[in-house]
């Protein structure tokens, strides 16, 4: 099941408050600030820092790499930078 499309344009990193990209197919939420991800489990995303994963630069190329080929759009654009 994917994340409602209301529900992403109001999720933020709970860390740095900024934007997430959402990899349906791998149920994740991904920050590449900080490169750190969350879980979405049962459909509900675990925004909690201390459950997330910090990911390696491999990892973390292959997730951009994944949001450039798909174009997946951030949950949302922050002020003054739409």
């Amino acid at each position: 099941m994917t994340l409602e499309s209301f529900l992403l344009e109001i999720l933020a990193c709970p860390e740095d408050k900024g934007p997430l990209y959402y990899l349906e197919d791998e149920n994740t939420l991904y920050n590449p600030r900080l490169t750190r991800r969350y879980r979405i489990e049962n459909d509900i995303p675990v925004l909690l820092i201390d459950e997330s994963e910090t990911v390696d630069p491999a990892e973390h190329d292959r997730i951009m790499n994944r949001i450039q080929e798909l174009s997946l759009p951030p949950t949302f654009t922050p002020a003054g930078q739409e």
